[in-house]
């Protein structure tokens, strides 16, 4: 079974990922820090999810995300699912099913659209990367809570969860989760993050930080 070990938390989070012979694991390929020698990496289309497989004497890959901060390693028992950042993924076992669409975002707008959640279910470890420091928030039964889509990093499926604008005529967008918030119900699990990589985006573009001289 994949075994996950974090080190440099909380401020630059690298996580490795251990495999059993021929064990596979689904991974970020554009977090890849480094692997065993000999590990095959495999992307699956362009900008999505690859796997890396373990030969006959296992392996090992380490991962980490583009910006700095926490990592948290959710453990599945098949029992409940998670919706988590799609910019927060860094990997999964090859036992867990990774979807590109979480339901909140499905019961809006049907299909498969992508957006700025994915959802995971099934067995084994998912690794997420959390820009900033994690806190967690644990709902009681009908305990309500109202997180900017930015600093959501997780919730349980255990949750309600309602999916609306902060300022419904400002724009929108359910790419990137901007303009968007999300209003929780207990019982269940929010993990937040104190940082937002799309404000930090916003800033560095406003600032012309991003611009060549």
């Amino acid at each position: 079974m994949l075994q996950v070990r974090t080190r440099h938390t909380p401020t630059f989070g690298v996580a490795r990922l251990t495999l059993a012979p021929s064990e596979s694991a689904l991974i970020d390929p554009d977090s890849v820090v480094a692997t065993s020698y000999g590990l095959g990496v495999e992307r699956k289309g362009r900008g999505g999810a690859g796997t890396c497989t373990a030969g006959v004497e296992g392996g090992w890959v380490d991962l980490a995300p583009p910006l700095p901060g926490d990592l948290h390693v959710l453990e599945l028992d098949g029992s409940t699912g998670w919706c988590v950042a799609a910019d927060g993924w860094l990997g999964s076992a090859g036992t867990v099913s990774v979807e590109s669409t979480a339901p909140p975002l499905r019961a809006l707008f049907g299909g498969d659209h992508g957006g700025f959640l994915r959802f995971v279910h099934g067995r084994g470890a998912v690794v997420l990367a959390c820009y900033g420091m994690l806190d967690v928030v644990t709902l009681e039964a009908g305990e309500l809570v109202t997180v900017d889509s930015g600093h959501v990093a997780g919730f349980a499926d255990t949750l309600q969860c309602r999916l609306r604008a902060l300022v419904p005529d400002a724009p929108q967008s359910v790419r990137t989760g901007r303009g968007l918030v999300l209003d929780f119900a207990g019982p269940g699990l929010v993990l937040t993050r104190t940082r937002s990589p799309r404000r930090a985006a916003s800033w560095l573009r406003d600032s012309g930080s991003g611009r060549r001289s």
